[in-house]
């Protein structure tokens, strides 16, 4: 593939709302991947720090974190994100549905490869913590099963 023809698809990803666009020609394959570069804050940030012994008591209480009820689906490894199999298909799992043990609820790209990440735990999705396309750590909540 000639480098303007790969100039020409970088940019039309680029300026789209599509997030992966994947091309094979011949013996030859692109997959070209949108990142945001926009930071998210930040779920499980460390409390406070404990307040100056002159603040009044009211200042003093801190709000609480919120802390999802169930069990987390953690992130076994460092990688990107994906809610579906590919960029056009339906999700594996939406919030409210039944999952069993084993079933495949998303995709980590780890070094170009797409790791199928299984329920650890039968229940029902609650929650939804990170958005497709963005990259995780290891250990970081994923999914809230209850």
């Amino acid at each position: 593939m000639d480098l303007r023809k790969l100039k020409t698809l970088i940019d039309l990803v680029a300026e789209s709302g599509i997030a992966e666009l994947e091309i094979t020609e011949g013996e030859g394959k692109v997959r070209i991947v949108k990142f945001s570069q926009q930071q998210q804050p930040v779920l499980y940030a460390p409390a406070p720090a404990a307040p100056a012994a002159a603040a009044t008591p009211a200042a003093a209480v801190a709000p609480a974190e919120v802390q999802p009820e169930g069990h987390l689906v953690k992130a076994p490894m460092v990688g990107t994100f994906y809610r579906a199999p590919n960029p056009g298909a339906s999700p594996f799992v939406e919030v409210g549905q039944s999952v069993k043990e084993g079933e495949p609820i998303c995709i980590i790209e780890a070094m170009k490869l797409l790791n199928e990440i299984e329920a650890d735990k039968a229940g029902v999705i609650k929650e939804i913590l990170v958005e497709s396309g963005e990259p995780v750590e290891y250990g970081q909540p994923l999914f809230v099963i209850g």
